[in-house]
């Protein structure tokens, strides 16, 4: 059967999906907040996919805490300046070539405030309308199959621990639901960054009850 598709081979698969600004805690004491956007959540599951020499999976793996801030799509600005920085001093090679530069102060080049966090030492990111306290749970190695991929990209899960959401997110009548209408959040697609469009299309799988899938989320007792 013919089809209108052609064989490609893409540098990059980014099919587009949220930006998420990781902060963690320096060996210093000082606060790294890094952008990223391999990321999605299962319940209050997180999974990261994270350059292993990057400093942010250094901090996460000694220290064990983070915080994800989630940036709307009002916040590009300030994600984008600390796009092409690194914690890292020096800055490798690699990272230099492309155009990486070694920054201290994230959070301040960002423009962006810190705010002490409830059950986690990392700080969240004030002008972030969501931020999700969490502790890995497990570290995974991704592409260990390959001789060139091998120990260079860490897969870590963490556990969420807490919710911090602006009230203008929330579904009216509802303390615990967040309304797809009002959350728009910032989307990187082939390192591009996009918004959302308004719903497309009515969903069956919206007809389920959200509270259906409490029992499965591991919801902290203290949340």
């Amino acid at each position: 059967m013919n089809t209108p598709h052609v064989v490609a081979e893409p540098s990059i698969l980014y099919l587009g999906t949220p930006v998420a600004l990781v902060s963690t805690v320096n060996e210093d004491g000082t606060h790294n907040l890094a952008p990223i956007s391999s990321v999605f959540w299962l319940g209050w599951r997180g999974v990261l996919g994270i350059a292993s020499a990057s400093q942010t999976a250094r901090n996460l793996l000694r220290t064990g805490e983070c915080v994800l801030n989630l940036p709307s799509v009002k916040e590009v600005s300030a994600v984008d300046r600390i796009a092409r920085t690194t914690g890292v001093n020096p800055v490798s090679a690699f990272r230099k070539a492309m155009g990486y530069v070694h920054e201290p102060d994230k959070f301040g080049r960002a423009g962006m405030t810190k705010v002490t966090s409830d059950t986690v030492g990392a700080a969240r990111a004030l002008e972030c309308p969501i931020q999700l306290e969490a502790v890995l749970a497990a570290a995974h190695g991704i592409g260990d199959d390959h001789d060139q991929l091998r120990g260079a990209i860490s897969l870590l899960e963490v556990r969420i621990q807490r919710v911090h959401v602006h009230p203008d997110l929330l579904m009216e009548g509802h303390a615990n639901r967040i309304d797809p209408d009002k959350w728009s959040p910032l989307i990187m697609s082939f390192q591009k960054f996009y918004g959302l469009c308004g719903q497309v299309h009515p969903s069956r799988l919206a007809e389920i009850p959200e509270e259906s899938y409490r029992v499965l989320a591991e919801i902290p007792e203290n949340a």
